[in-house]
């Protein structure tokens, strides 16, 4: 964990910064947008990133949508991303069952959205519950008996803005009483933001529940969790000291490039403020910060002189050389001097 003051990015280190990083790692909500709301400088920013060369990797907590859902965001924001340059953790739970061997007879109970069953039937799994459940109630009744599906293997536990007391129930019998079932969270962020005005609960309410209920903890597949980067590792082959994480939160964005041993870079047009950065009990410092939009330093670059009228130039010559211009345009005044002198 790096104990050192976060650095102001700047137009003096940023180039520093972009020279030594390969591929960038973005955060979504709090980033790139709010909600369904594009923040400023976005799309300027990603395209002078890519026209260096840069390898843009979106890597969100939010598992509400799928990849080729998310994609079909970044294109109604204006945005053109592929599906392979998306990791969300709804990708990640698939992801990590795949990678166990899962048994593909075993089924996977959701407390989520339709992110995580789209991610799951797309890897060959049978899902059940997400939204579809947020439709049903719990009979509290004498002599009622909850039933659940005793071949559920897995409960994946993600944001979930249909949860309800029939889902909690649910998942807590199929981890309970179900041999060997496994408890995957796909993050555990204690809020998001939702909506552009506004942060709200996020999926960690929806973990921390079924803790509660269960009396254990789960497997996280999402920041800050190593899987996750592991994943991305293999896939792009580019060394860890060559990604820089970019993100609003300290407890897992940061946490989750610190960890791995990435460059890190906190934005403050999300979750985290200032205040909290520079709090003497924060313990996490990311490398590099920003107090404004990361488009104001990304895309800092000096003003180009403005061209002089030729017809206002008037020349002092002495001594058959030019000792000064003195340039007068319309829009400014332009010192030249010659001999050793600025220009």
């Amino acid at each position: 964990m790096n104990s050192s003051p976060a650095q102001l990015l700047s137009a003096q280190n940023v180039n520093q910064l972009l020279d030594s990083v390969q591929a960038f790692l973005f955060d979504c909500d709090g980033v790139i947008w709010k909600g369904d709301k594009l923040i400023d400088g976005v799309p300027e920013t990603l395209h002078m990133l890519r026209s260096k060369g840069k390898k843009l990797v979106f890597v969100t907590n939010n598992s509400t949508k799928s990849r080729s859902q998310y994609a079909n965001k970044f294109l109604s924001l204006g945005i053109s991303v592929t599906e392979d340059e998306i990791f969300s953790s709804s990708f990640a739970a698939a992801m990590y069952l795949q990678l166990i061997n899962f048994p593909q007879h075993k089924k996977v109970y959701v407390i989520g959205e339709q992110g995580i069953l789209e991610e799951l039937q797309r890897a060959g799994f049978t899902a059940l519950g997400g939204p579809e459940d947020g439709k049903k109630t719990a009979q509290l009744k004498s002599n009622c008996l909850f039933e659940h599906d005793k071949s559920v293997g897995a409960v994946v536990v993600g944001l979930d803005q249909y949860i309800n007391y029939y889902k909690l129930q649910y998942g807590t019998l199929c981890i309970r009483e179900n041999p060997g079932c496994l408890f995957i969270a796909t993050n555990r962020d204690a809020v998001g933001h939702m909506t552009d005005l506004q942060e709200w609960p996020g999926a960690g309410c929806m973990v921390a529940a079924i803790c509660g209920s269960t009396q254990k903890e789960p497997i996280v597949v999402g920041k800050p969790s190593n899987f996750l980067m592991e994943f991305l590792l293999k896939k792009f082959d580019i060394s860890c000291s060559k990604m820089c994480m970019v993100g609003d939160r300290l407890d897992t964005d940061i946490l989750f490039g610190q960890n791995a041993g990435c460059r890190t870079l906190l934005v403050l047009s999300g979750v985290t403020t200032e205040s909290v950065l520079q709090d003497p009990s924060n313990k996490t410092q990311p490398e590099y910060y920003t107090s404004k939009y990361i488009i104001s330093f990304f895309t800092a670059k000096a003003k180009p002189l403005l061209k002089p009228d030729p017809s206002k130039i008037r020349l002092i010559i002495a001594a058959g050389r030019v000792e000064k211009a003195l340039c007068l345009a319309a829009n400014g005044r332009y010192n030249v001097a010659h001999n050793g002198g600025e220009q």
